[in-house]
């Protein structure tokens, strides 16, 4: 099994690799943050570009973009919420929590994420994020460490190879 970058608990094919790889729309707005999530994680930038709403598709900054995926390593996701943006939606919204790695140290992004529909699939529209003074401080991880992905190994052998 492919565990989903998601961290959903289902296999890639079954769960983000579908929209990620363009063979179909995602059906609900959790759904294409997933993927998004998914895309960042795997530097899959395209899909990044491709799923922003059409104001933000003319504005996007592909260099930028990689060079700011390049210096991170996206670990884990966890959903907070949601409201609406179910098959039926038009709009809705996520919030979530996800945890990289930058500069030795493990951070927390937390956002609430706005989504709509264009031409019937969902796209992001744009982010709150959360103030970092609400965010716990980044903590370093040891070479011996278990790694904060939840991998089971120690942070040395994995994200931290």
């Amino acid at each position: 099994m492919n565990a989903c970058l998601c961290g959903s608990g289902i296999d890639y094919e079954d769960c983000c690799g579908p929209y990620v790889e363009n063979r179909t729309a995602a059906p609900t707005a959790e759904a294409l943050m997933r993927s998004r999530f998914t895309a960042f994680a795997s530097g899959r930038l395209d899909y990044i570009e491709r799923t922003c709403a059409s104001e933000m598709r003319e504005t996007f900054d592909r260099v930028a973009v990689e060079r700011g995926a390049g210096t991170v390593k996206w670990l884990s996701l966890q959903v907070l919420g949601t409201s609406r943006g179910g098959p039926l939606d038009e709009t809705g919204t996520v919030e979530f929590s996800a945890s990289y790695l930058a500069d030795g140290m493990i951070r927390i992004h937390r956002e609430n994420s706005a989504f709509r529909r264009e031409d019937g699939k969902w796209v992001y529209v744009a982010g709150e994020i959360a103030s970092s003074a609400a965010l716990a401080d980044a903590v370093r991880v040891g070479r011996n460490h278990p790694c904060p992905c939840g991998s089971g190994r120690k942070f040395k052998k994995c994200c931290g190879a």
